[in-house]
């Protein structure tokens, strides 16, 4: 998992790790490719004229040899003009003929792979949003932002680059050989003797380099993640002063990159250094038995060159198939991984933006009946345990208890966040399997502790709640949550740029946008998640009145610390690990002398 921690920020430079070639990995690589169907004509075309660009260069040689020949006065072949001049102008007749077939051979490639790219991108993306909440307990954000950015990008370069190269370098290959065997016999069998050699030390220096390359790989990817670690908690790196001791953490990992990569650096020098030696001492060799042929008189020398020249062909396309064929290996592996997200079960939420339109209307009445649940990450510890409440539309309830007795569990599974193992949800009366998840969530809405706001401006913030809302009506909601004096007291007002996650704005200035947000969506039922917990005095005063509004009409279901903000509920809930141990209301629970809530609302007088 370590090399999948990847950010946008630092992808660029970490190899992606590579999958063995076989049935299933190439099936997998077959999902993707069927994304080239709507492409699939141009997809052909552009094979065409890749297959046709590669042939005509495949000339090139002939030409050459035929000029030398002709220009000794020896015979040429029976397909070219026997004077220079006739070579000459077929030779730039069949030059600009290829240079135009590969404009468009480069052309669509390229225009497919990004439009069929586009499409997956969209398709992953889509699918990533949509799934359940544990799925992304269990990931961290890096992670999974590889998936849109580096895994994709090598999926790209394999659509618009790789696949053609391959093609076209496997036709130079084979044409290559086939040519240099009509023009001598011999020669090709001398090289043909030096080749398998070649292939057997490229095989075994790739095994070691490919080794060291995964160790590397993952050595970078743990130096990426202590970087993104550090800088998403730099405040807490600030407060504790450790700057030195992550600036160490950070040192030992990358020294051990470079390590590594200095110890791949000699086995690729030790390759480089034999494949000069054997490659080009055979083909050195190879030349000069066909300097002996041509002493002879057994073939000419414009033949020679001829063969050199495809000679050096082919030496050229077995020298891009390992790199080719690595980067067919880490798209294999890149594919593994975003088909894994596309093979998840997602959410059944709708694939169109419909504005806020509600099929199925909730009036307001919330039940919890019996409700067991456990995060199915640790299925072993029960958070909830037999839950059972009510609450009618219209009413006020108030869910309190220490922490960790399961409050803002409760909450996810009102929006449907996740869903209990034992019993059952119902809203007005029929469970929550009868309406569709966009259905609960478009008359749900929820205003957190810890409100996040996406980086754009105040005005796209607030619409978030509704996107189909008029200007008009965002700035009424932001009147109605007390946020409209100091948005306007802003020079941009509403324009005002909020910056990432909501940093420019205060505790309190954040909190209004988010009841502003959530008065714009006008839900049936609302949560509040300890919404005024950590504000000060006179920011809570005014958020105190901006719930006020917002709860005015609709079912509320109040999680707080502070008991002092719920003694007006119509009913008070009091949990402890996970069960439901009291219910009343504030003077009801009071009375109680041995209640678990007289017991903590004492506690906080005396803190008081």
């Amino acid at each position: 998992m370590a090399r999948q921690r990847l950010n946008s920020g630092n992808t660029a430079g970490i190899e992606l790790p590579k999958a063995k070639l076989n049935r299933q990995t190439l099936t997998h690589v077959a999902k993707l490719l069927s994304y080239l169907k709507p492409y699939r004509s141009k997809f052909i075309a552009a094979l065409f004229f890749l297959f046709l660009s590669s042939l005509v260069g495949l000339a090139f040689p002939s030409f050459v040899g035929g000029l030398i020949d002709t220009a000794q006065g020896k015979p040429t072949n029976n397909y070219l003009p026997s004077t220079i001049l006739g070579i000459l102008l077929l030779a730039f007749g069949v030059l600009a003929f290829q240079a135009i077939v590969s404009y468009f051979r480069i052309l669509w490639f390229v225009s497919v792979g990004e439009r069929s790219l586009s499409d997956i991108r969209r398709a992953t993306y889509f699918k990533l949003i949509t799934l359940p909440m544990d799925f992304f307990s269990n990931r961290r954000v890096g992670e999974l932002n590889s998936r849109i950015s580096a895994d994709l990008s090598q999926v790209q370069d394999t659509l618009t680059t790789t696949i053609a190269e391959m093609i076209r370098q496997a036709v130079l290959l084979v044409g290559g050989v086939i040519f240099m065997s009509i023009i001598s016999k011999k020669l090709v069998f001398a090289l043909l003797v030096v080749l398998p050699v070649l292939i057997v030390a490229a095989v075994i220096f790739g095994r070691f380099i490919k080794k060291i390359s995964r160790e590397a790989q993952d050595k970078l990817a743990e130096s990426n993640t202590i970087v993104d670690e550090t800088l998403m908690g730099i405040a807490n790196v600030k407060a504790f002063v450790n700057e030195p001791f992550e600036s160490a953490r950070y040192s030992k990992a990358i020294g051990e990159v470079a390590g590594i990569a200095i110890k791949g650096a000699k086995f690729r020098g030790m390759f480089s250094s034999f494949i000069v030696l054997c490659l080009f001492g055979g083909i050195l060799g190879v030349i000069g038995y066909g300097c002996i042929l041509v002493s002879q008189g057994e073939i000419t020398f414009g033949k020679l060159l001829q063969f050199s020249l495809y000679a050096m062909f082919l030496a050229s396309s077995l020298g891009s198939f390992p790199e080719l064929f690595a980067n067919l290996q880490k798209t294999v592996g890149a594919s593994e991984r975003v088909l894994e997200i596309l093979g998840e079960k997602g959410e059944n939420v709708s694939t169109t933006e419909k504005g806020g339109a509600i099929d199925q209307k909730i009036v307001g009445s919330l039940s919890f009946k019996n409700v067991g649940f456990a995060y199915p990450s640790r299925p072993e510890i029960p958070v909830l345990t037999n839950v059972s409440f009510e609450a009618n539309a219209g009413e006020r309830i108030a869910i309190v208890g220490p922490s960790g007795s399961g409050k803002s569990t409760t909450a996810a599974l009102i929006l449907q966040f996740y869903l209990p193992q034992s019993g059952e949800i119902l809203f007005d009366g029929k469970p929550s399997n009868a309406y569709s998840l966009n259905d609960i969530r478009n008359q749900v809405a929820i205003v957190p502790q810890d409100v996040m706001l996406f980086g754009g401006t105040i005005l796209e913030n607030i619409a978030y709640g509704r996107l189909s809302a008029t200007e008009a009506e965002i700035i009424q909601a932001a009147q109605r949550a007390n946020a409209h004096q100091f948005i306007t007291s802003f020079p941009e007002g509403y324009a005002t740029v909020v910056g990432e996650r909501g940093v420019k704005l205060s505790g309190g200035q954040r909190q209004r946008i988010a009841i502003a947000r959530a008065l714009l969506k006008n839900p049936s039922i609302l949560i509040l998640d300890e919404a005024t917990s950590s504000l000060d005095s006179e920011s809570e005063r005014l958020v105190q009145e901006a719930l006020e509004e917002l709860m005015k009409g609709r079912t509320s279901i109040i999680i707080a610390h502070r008991l002092s903000t719920i003694r007006e509920a119509d009913r008070i809930i009091v949990m402890e690990k996970g069960q439901l141990i009291e219910s009343g209301t504030h003077s009801e629970l009071m009375g109680n002398e041995q209640g678990l809530y007289r017991y903590l609302s004492g506690l906080q007088f005396e803190v008081g």
